[in-house]
């Protein structure tokens, strides 16, 4: 028998997560706390919902791949996590909700931030006249260049 989720989140954060969960106007159930227990406690990070629900079970989290793809969903609509989309079928979500370019690899399928920085006079410069930039969604694909391709 599993210990009960409540004795699995950390005593520290469960007060912050809590409020956190209040503030955006989600209730804080067990599950949502223990899965934004494992989000945020490493930092910044992107994490896939398969990923994330691997965690989960690792860390004796009775949860769903269905409860977590939702949750996963609440927090993004409540302005928690944003969702990077790498093409049609693959998805991560990042709770680095500053403004950012990402790096993926193709073949590693790892996604990660690019070290550059997108100060709000570059993102205004962005922008057309009459209007401001609100986000920034920029995905670079890389993959390892081949011996073929360096001559």
């Amino acid at each position: 028998m599993s210990p009960p989720m409540k004795d699995l989140l950390s005593p520290t954060r469960l007060p912050l997560l809590t409020e956190r969960l209040k503030l955006t106007g989600l209730r804080p159930t067990q599950q949502r706390l223990a899965l934004a227990d494992l989000l945020f406690s490493a930092g910044d990070r992107h994490v896939s919902a398969e990923a994330l629900h691997g965690e989960a079970q690792a860390a004796g989290v009775s949860v769903s791949l269905a409860t977590v793809y939702n949750t996963l969903n609440r927090f993004r609509a409540v302005g928690l996590l944003k969702e990077v989309s790498v093409d049609s079928g693959r998805s991560y979500f990042d709770t680095n909700l500053s403004p950012h370019i990402h790096i993926f690899n193709e073949v590693s399928g790892e996604l990660y931030d690019a070290p550059l920085c997108l100060r709000p006079e570059v993102l205004e410069a962005l922008a057309p006249a009459h209007t401001q930039a609100v986000s920034v969604d920029v995905v670079v694909r890389v993959r390892p260049r081949h011996a073929s391709q360096e001559a």
